[in-house]
């Protein structure tokens, strides 16, 4: 199941030669040298314009390549033309796949052995390929939305187009597919959570304290936190988790890396940190207490772990003590968690007062 973005779905190429532009017209169109009327062969066509032998020419410089024609120019739009493939990730949603007739597997193995086969071929033409997930209930909803049969190629194509394609995207780049698969999944897992924080903060209503709409206020403060957060801790690589308890199922995770340099510079990936702040603002529409938990790698190679609860937004520095437990606790059953050897547990450190409504840090 694909889509490039030329429009075509899948991504064979024509099985017809295409010529490589028109021949140039000297009186017959078999490729030899234009004959007269009277039979003979007019080898002028043959010589330049001094006469001599050659076919250089005046429109063209010598030496210069020719234009590719129009089977030259498609093969180049092809290959600057994306494909985005949607990959079935377990075998429970390949399963409910195969309750359709047009859909050609019965094994799944054999579905991603295929699929690992297509994504190396388009790779090896120089196209640009991306993976993203295909979610079976959520296409049978899409069908259902969109009254579009679902047992039909064609509908599974405009499917990934029109819904998967706004989720982010795994770039392929020859990984194996086992890592592949842990990507896209680690890629849907955040798309997921940055979903549900953001309907929690789109519920919440408005803000008491500017009355803009929460959605917007606490990410803008949430993002300010964030840099307030990674001053405090100084230069180094910090790997930041948050985390928020929800009403009805486990709690929203959401992490981000980032290179805080010696001049106050910071090097961030922008989906992480838009998931991380999203979750962090939802924390001013939940009732529960979260947390916020920085690893930090300094230059020479030594971890520190600081945390800090999360309450209405605003991060509380823990104790020692608490970041000890916090942090050997596992989020999900509560059950202990061995302490990692060479890691320093560190009280949180008091944040610098939050600045007035500014809109975002970035």
């Amino acid at each position: 199941m694909s889509h490039n973005g030329n429009g075509d779905a899948g991504y064979e190429e024509p099985r017809h030669q295409e010529r490589t532009g028109p021949r140039e017209r000297t009186g017959r169109d078999d490729g030899r040298p234009g004959r007269r009327p009277g039979g003979r062969t007019d080898r002028r066509a043959d010589r330049g314009a001094d006469g001599r032998s050659g076919r250089t020419g005046r429109g063209r410089k010598k030496g210069g390549a020719a234009p590719p024609g129009a089977g030259g120019y498609r093969k180049a739009l092809r290959r600057e033309s994306p494909t985005l493939v949607g990959v079935i990730l377990t075998d429970e949603d390949f399963a409910a796949m195969t309750r359709y007739a047009s859909f050609p597997f019965r094994d799944y193995d054999r579905y991603l052995h295929h699929v690992d086969g297509m994504l190396r071929t388009l790779h090896a033409q120089g196209r640009h390929v991306a993976v993203t997930l295909f979610d079976p209930q959520e296409y049978a909803d899409y069908c259902a939305t969109t009254r579009r049969p679902p047992d039909t190629v064609t509908t599974r194509t405009r499917y990934i187009t029109e819904v998967t394609a706004g989720r982010t995207a795994v770039p392929y780049a020859r990984q194996p597919m086992p890592a592949l698969r842990a990507e896209l999944a680690h890629a849907a897992d955040r798309h997921a959570t940055w979903e549900y924080a953001t309907d929690l903060l789109m519920d919440a209503g408005p803000c008491e304290e500017c009355g803009q709409e929460l959605v917007h206020c606490a990410f803008d403060r949430a993002s300010h936190t964030l840099l307030r957060l990674v001053e405090a801790v100084g230069p180094g690589t910090h790997h930041v988790v948050c985390s928020l308890p929800t009403d009805d199922g486990p709690p929203l995770l959401a992490a981000a890396t980032i290179d805080a340099g010696p001049d106050g510079g910071m090097d961030l990936t922008e989906t992480e940190a838009l998931v991380l702040c999203t979750v962090m603002a939802a924390g001013r529409a939940t009732t529960g207490a979260g947390g916020l938990v920085v690893r930090t790698t300094d230059a020479d190679g030594t971890d520190t772990v600081r945390g800090w609860a999360l309450r209405r937004g605003e991060p509380h520095p823990l104790t020692e003590a608490e970041v000890f437990d916090a942090y050997c606790t596992d989020a999900l059953t509560g059950e202990p968690v061995p302490p990692e050897h060479g890691v320093r547990y560190r009280a949180g450190l008091p944040l610098s007062p939050p600045p007035p409504h500014e809109g975002p840090a970035w």
